[in-house]
């Protein structure tokens, strides 16, 4: 076909480089060690991002209840916090926390909420270090990750398209930003992808990879439950690799196809079960009071699930928490429950343009050349899925719940190399560029990037809220602008987050509490807060002065 580089199946394509082959050994061994620094490079300015907005970011909203469940993993071995989440990233974040080794009082009884605040901030531990060590392990996972796009773009483009997948994995603002969390977003894309990966790989070895892959999307399934709804094809990309690899007639064929779906699944639930007793071995489960009835299709699926109680139990607590009037904040448009366009419109704010671009033209790629068709099954439908159940939801709270996107589309993206037009390795180099560019103009600020085309970070709170531009991460960013430029003023804040002023030496009052005409002074407002703003609160930001902002997440006003 004239717009490959080379003929053949995917393996085929995969080639060091554009050309052929050939040259001398020193030439190969030149071009070897540049492509060692290349991937050494964007592995390690992305590493450095992530340590960075790890070292200087106070906690964010979600991260304090897991790093207390992996506390009380490692000191009680009890389950009985944050069941709506499986234990598994918790335990990865759990690796980290032992090494902070944080004091927290035995059987605590508080709800998750309070348990987080007391291990931070009312047991005589540093919060900087205990967060710092918790986001440490998710921050090397991350890395990880970027070498399996590295590798899974090799395999089907080359070391061009390795690197140019690589990049955008390494260059993109929200896998940097909740890569550096102690949250489990990244953590459960990473695993979903690993599985893909490893499926791929099937199609030559299917008795080593089908059980391996299996084990990765259990990993997932462990992590967050929100993947459940790719297990059908993941299962089914078993198949499809078994059946590949299978010799004899079509019904020989047909049953190892089968038997490989089977051990994929097995091998899933079993990493489950895994996690729950590597927590508790002795798997002791009382319900939480607040676990919903769920009926229905949905209830009986739950039951019927072959996996521990716990997992089933934080199903039903996800449906209920399906079924409140959560908020979303679009555009300056606040509304009730949920939108189903929302994840596409935030995607198109948060994402560079030059991957979008990329993203676009390697799905196109990927689908369009005969040689990368088989790659197809493996790269789209699973983030089509996912992104499909995500938009679904009630929760409109960011694009974390989309992070898969970058990862996959990253490797697709890399495909491009593999047109033959005379610009593809300038116009492909120059939007990575871009995004490099994009990304870097951004840094230490990853939450609240927005592209150019939506005015960039300083834009993003008037369009979106929450995890997409403030989560609670710079609270202590917040005390350093006070004490340098507003010492002795009166301090108002509203906070979204999960920190707790006063620790870092803030001390305000909560304008809400009293008549508007008292409020004066220097008001801050968590952007987050202000995107929701009605009522007291809005009519205390329509009569203030806008005069300084921190970190893109939070606004100082003058009254």
């Amino acid at each position: 076909m004239r717009g490959l580089v080379a003929a053949g199946a995917p393996d085929a394509v995969a080639v060091d480089g554009a050309g052929g082959g050939g040259g001398s050994p020193l030439r190969g061994a030149v071009r070897r060690w540049g492509v060692v620094v290349a991937v050494v490079l964007l592995l390690g300015q992305m590493a450095v991002a992530m340590v960075t907005a790890a070292v200087r970011q106070t906690p964010t909203i979600d991260e304090p209840v897991y790093v207390g469940t992996a506390a009380v993993y490692l000191d009680e071995h009890s389950l009985r916090f944050n069941a709506e989440h499986p234990p598994l990233g918790k335990l990865v974040i759990a690796a980290g926390v032992a090494v902070a080794d944080p004091r927290l009082e035995p059987g605590f009884d508080g709800d998750q909420t309070d348990l987080g605040r007391r291990l931070l901030y009312e047991s005589g531990n540093d919060p900087w270090r205990v967060m710092f060590w918790s986001r440490l392990p998710v921050i090397v996972l991350t890395l990880l990750f970027g070498l399996v796009v590295y590798v899974f773009a090799r395999e089907l483009a080359g070391t061009a398209g390795a690197l140019i997948a690589l990049g955008l994995y390494c260059l993109s603002p929200d896998v940097i930003a909740h890569g550096s969390l102690a949250t489990l977003d990244v953590p459960a894309a990473g695993f979903v992808l690993t599985s893909v990966w490893l499926l791929w790989r099937a199609r030559r070895r299917p008795y080593l990879y089908v059980p391996l892959a299996g084990g990765a999307f259990g990993a997932a399934l462990a992590t967050k439950m929100s993947v459940l709804p790719a297990l059908p094809v993941l299962a089914g990309l078993a198949a499809v690799s078994v059946w590949r690899a299978a010799p004899g007639g079509r019904r020989r064929r047909l049953g190892r196809a089968a038997g490989g779906a089977v051990v994929f699944g097995l091998v899933a639930c079993a990493a489950v079960w895994a996690a729950y007793l590597i927590v508790d071995p002795r798997l002791r489960w009382g319900p939480p009071h607040d676990v919903p009835v769920v009926g229905g299709m949905r209830g009986l699926a739950v039951q019927l699930l072959p996996l521990p109680e716990p997992f089933r139990d934080g199903m039903r607590m996800q449906f209920g928490l399906e079924n409140r009037p959560w908020q979303g904040f679009l555009f300056g448009e606040l509304y009730t429950g949920s939108l189903w366009y929302y994840l596409p419109a935030a995607l198109l704010v948060k994402t560079p343009l030059g991957a979008l671009a990329l993203w676009a033209a390697g799905a196109v790629v990927v689908t369009a050349l005969r040689p990368l068709r088989p790659a197809v099954p493996y790269l789209l439908p699973a983030p089509a899925v996912l992104l499909a159940a995500a938009m679904y939801g009630s929760r409109d709270f960011g694009t974390r719940y989309a992070v898969f996107l970058p990862m996959f589309l990253a490797v697709a993206a890399g495909c491009v190399v593999l047109v033959r037009w005379r610009w593809t390795p300038v116009v492909a180099g120059t939007l990575v560029a871009f995004v490099a560019v994009s990304s870097l103009r951004t840094f230490p600020f990853y939450l609240p990037y927005s592209n150019e085309a939506f005015g960039g970070p300083a834009q993003t709170r008037y369009r979106l809220h929450d995890s997409n531009v403030d989560w609670g991460q710079d609270l202590g960013r917040l005390a350093d602008r006070l004490d340098e430029r507003y010492r002795g003023e009166r301090i108002w804040l509203v906070y979204k987050g999960a920190g707790v002023p006063a620790y870092y030496g803030i001390d305000a009052d909560d304008p809400r509490r009293v008549p508007p005409h008292a409020v004066h002074g220097v008001l801050v407002v968590s952007d987050s807060a202000a995107a929701k703003a009605t009522g007291r609160l809005a009519e205390l930001i329509g009569g203030s002065r806008r005069i300084d902002q921190v970190g893109h997440s939070i606004t100082l006003y003058r009254r």
